[in-house]
C-alpha cells in the first residue's frame, strides 16, 4: 500500500482553498491518490464555488478509502461554515486546533509519509505557542527547545533560533544551551533527510556583531555555543555579521542560522520568493508547511501563488518515510 500524504487545510478565512485547488490541478494522478485533506467539506465546496473552481471532491471516513486520483478526498470535520461572511472566532479556534490535533495523530501512523499544514492565523492557537512549530513540538513532547524551524529550498536553507516573538524579547530568549540544542538538531536531521553533512553559518545578534565587545551577546553566548558544537564535530563557522552574509558568501553554506525570524527570513524570501517550504526538525514525523501566511488581502481574488504548497507536496512525497 502506498503511504499517504495528509494536508491540513488550515485557516478558513485565507487563500488556502485557492492554493489547494491550484496545486491539485498541477500534480499527477499518481500523487493525487496519496493525498487526504483534513478540512470541512461544506467550507471547501462553497469556497471553490465562489472562486468558480471546478473540482471533484468527496468525503472519506479514513485514509484507507482509495480512488483513482479523480477526487480530492476530504476527512470532514463537522463545523457549520456555510455562511462564509460570518466566521466566529470561537468556531475557527476549535476547527484549527481539531485539525492540527488530528493531523498529529495521523502523522504517527506507519502508513503516513508526513503532514502538510496550510497557513493559519496564530491568534487561534493557545497563547503558550508562538506558532505551529511549537504546537507540534509540544504534541511530540520535545524538550530543551530543540525543535527547529528550517526554511528550505533546493539551493540552501535558513533557520532562526527564535521564531515568532516580539523583537524586544529576542535577546532574553537566546541562551547558549538553546543555540547548542538547535544546531545539533539541524546537523542531525539534515544528515538524516538529505544524506549530507551540512555546512552551517551562524550569525551574531547585533549590528556588526557589536564589534565583539566584551559584554555583547556574541562574546558571552554565541561564540561559546559555536565553539561547543564545533568541538563535537559540527561543520559550523561564524559568527558572521547579518548585514553582509547574504551579499557576500551565503552560497558557501547549506544552512544559515540567525538569532531571530526576520534576520534570516527577510533576505531569504527576497532571494527565493515562493519557492521555500517550512520544515519542523526534531519531531517524531515529517511536518512541513508553505512558507507564507494567510494573505487576507487577496482572499477570493484568484491571485495566490501555489508554488510553496506544491513544493511541500513534492518534498514530502520524496523524503517522507
Amino acid at each position: 500500500m502506498k503511504k499517504k500524504i495528509i494536508i491540513i487545510s488550515g485557516e478558513p478565512e485565507s487563500i488556502n482553498s485557492e492554493i489547494i485547488f491550484k496545486s491539485w490541478k498541477k500534480i499527477s494522478k499518481k500523487l493525487k491518490k496519496k493525498i487526504y485533506l483534513i478540512s470541512n467539506y461544506e467550507l471547501l465546496v462553497n469556497q471553490f464555488k465562489l472562486l468558480k473552481y471546478k473540482i471533484k471532491i468527496k468525503k472519506v471516513k479514513n485514509i484507507y478509502q482509495n480512488d483513482d486520483g479523480e477526487f480530492l478526498k476530504v476527512l470532514d470535520l463537522d463545523f457549520n461554515f456555510k455562511n462564509l461572511s460570518l466566521f466566529k472566532k470561537k468556531d475557527v479556534n476549535k476547527f484549527i486546533n481539531k485539525s492540527l490535533n488530528l493531523g498529529h495523530e495521523m502523522a504517527l501512523k506507519n502508513d503516513v509519509k508526513g503532514i502538510i499544514n496550510c497557513p493559519i492565523n496564530k491568534i487561534h492557537l493557545n497563547k503558550k505557542f508562538y506558532g505551529a512549530t511549537e504546537f507540534f513540538a509540544s504534541k511530540c513532547s520535545i524538550k530543551n527547545n530543540s525543535e527547529v524551524m528550517l526554511i528550505n529550498t533546493k539551493k540552501m536553507s535558513v533557520s532562526p533560533i527564535t521564531t515568532h516573538i516580539n523583537i524586544k524579547n529576542v535577546s532574553k530568549e537566546i541562551t547558549k544551551n538553546i543555540i547548542i540544542n538547535k544546531i545539533k538538531t539541524i546537523d542531525f536531521y539534515f544528515k538524516s533527510l538529505f544524506k549530507k553533512k551540512p555546512r552551517i553559518a551562524l550569525l551574531g545578534l547585533n549590528p556588526h556583531n557589536s564589534e565583539f565587545k566584551k559584554n555583547s551577546e556574541e562574546n558571552k553566548i554565541i561564540i561559546p555555543a559555536l565553539n561547543k558544537v564545533k568541538n563535537i564535530g559540527v561543520n559550523i563557522s561564524g559568527p558572521f555579521a547579518a548585514d553582509t552574509i547574504f551579499a557576500n558568501n551565503y552560497k558557501k553554506f547549506d544552512v544559515i542560522v540567525g538569532m531571530y525570524h526576520d534576520q534570516v527570513l527577510a533576505p531569504f524570501k527576497a532571494l527565493f520568493k515562493f519557492k521555500a517550504i517550512n520544515i519542523t526538525l526534531g519531531l517524531k514525523y515529517l511536518r512541513i508547511s508553505p512558507d507564507h501566511g494567510t494573505a487576507s488581502d487577496i482572499i477570493g481574488k484568484n491571485k495566490a501563488n501555489p508554488e510553496s504548497l506544491l513544493n511541500c507536496i513534492h518534498f514530502i512525497d520524496k523524503y517522507g518515510k
